[in-house]
C-alpha cells in the first residue's frame, strides 16, 4: 500500500495507517521546535531573568518546575479524554493515544515533584511536606502509574482500553483538586503567579522564559507521544496488510 497516495483529509487520520504516515512527517518538526524553544527558555531563565529579591537564585528552578506541573495536569486531562472517547465510540486510535500519553504525563509529574523538592529545601527548609498541592500531585503520579500498570497487565487490547478509561475518568477528579488546593486549604505552596483574570505577578523576562519552556515541553510531548503511539500502532496492527507491506518495503530498502 502506498500511504503517500491515500486521501489527506484530516478526518481520515483516525485510521492507524494514515496516522502512522502523518505522524512520521510531523515528529522531526516537533523535536526541532522543542529544542529551539528549550535553549531560548533556559538561556533567558538562567542568564537574563533577574535574581529574585526573596529567594535568590534558587527560584530559577521554576522555569522547569512550573511548566512540568502544568503539563502533568494537561496531559492527564487529554489522556482521560482520549481514553473516554475510545471507550464510548470503540475508537482504537483514541485508545492508543491515551496509552501513549500516560508515560509522558508520568514523567512530567515526577519532574514536577523532583524539582519541587529541590525548590522546597532552600525555601521551606525541607525536601517534602504533606502539603495539599504536593500530596495531590503525588496522587497524580500514582494514577499515571496505575493506568500504565492496568493497561499493560491485560492482554486483550479492547478490555485494557476500557479498564484504563474507567480509571482515567475517575482520576480526573484529582486535577481540579491540584489546581485549587492552594485556594481551598491552608498550604505552604505559593499561589498561582500567572492567572487568566489578572496580570502576571512577575517581570517580563521571567514570564517569557516560563512560556518558552512551556511550549518547549508541549512540542516535546507531541514528539514523544507520536513516536510511542506509532510503536503501539505497529504492535496492535501487526497482522494487517499495510503493516506487512511497510515491513517488506523497509526490508527491501535496507537490503
Amino acid at each position: 500500500m502506498n500511504l503517500a497516495k491515500s486521501p489527506t483529509r484530516w478526518s481520515t487520520f483516525a485510521a492507524p495507517s494514515r496516522y502512522f504516515d502523518l505522524s512520521g512527517r510531523l515528529i522531526p518538526w516537533f523535536w526541532a521546535v522543542a529544542l529551539v524553544l528549550a535553549v531560548a527558555g533556559l538561556y533567558i531563565g538562567f542568564f537574563v531573568a533577574p535574581t529574585d529579591h526573596q529567594q535568590g537564585e534558587s527560584y530559577r528552578i521554576i522555569f522547569i518546575h512550573v511548566p512540568a506541573a502544568w503539563m502533568s495536569m494537561l496531559i492527564y486531562l487529554v489522556m482521560a479524554f482520549w481514553a473516554a472517547w475510545g471507550w464510548m465510540l470503540n475508537a482504537r486510535m483514541a485508545s492508543m493515544y491515551a496509552r501513549a500519553l500516560a508515560p509522558t504525563g508520568a514523567m512530567f509529574t515526577f519532574v514536577a515533584l523532583w524539582t519541587g523538592a529541590l525548590w522546597g529545601k532552600p525555601t521551606w527548609g525541607t525536601w517534602w511536606v504533606w502539603d495539599a498541592r504536593l500530596t495531590s500531585e503525588f496522587i497524580l503520579l500514582l494514577l499515571y502509574i496505575g493506568y500504565i500498570a492496568l493497561t499493560e497487565a491485560i492482554d486483550d487490547a479492547r478490555r485494557a482500553a476500557h479498564a484504563g478509561a474507567l480509571l482515567a475518568l475517575v482520576g480526573a477528579v484529582n486535577i481540579p483538586i491540584i489546581y485549587f488546593s492552594v485556594r481551598w486549604w491552608n498550604t505552604l505552596h505559593q499561589g498561582a503567579t500567572i492567572k487568566l483574570t489578572a496580570a502576571p505577578a512577575m517581570v517580563d523576562t521571567m514570564l517569557t522564559a516560563m512560556l518558552l519552556m512551556t511550549f518547549s515541553f508541549w512540542a516535546y510531548s507531541f514528539a514523544v507521544v507520536f513516536t510511542r503511539a506509532r510503536a503501539i500502532v505497529l504492535e496492535q496492527e501487526s497482522d494487517t496488510e499495510w503493516v506487512r507491506a511497510l515491513v517488506n518495503n523497509r526490508r527491501e530498502t535496507t537490503s
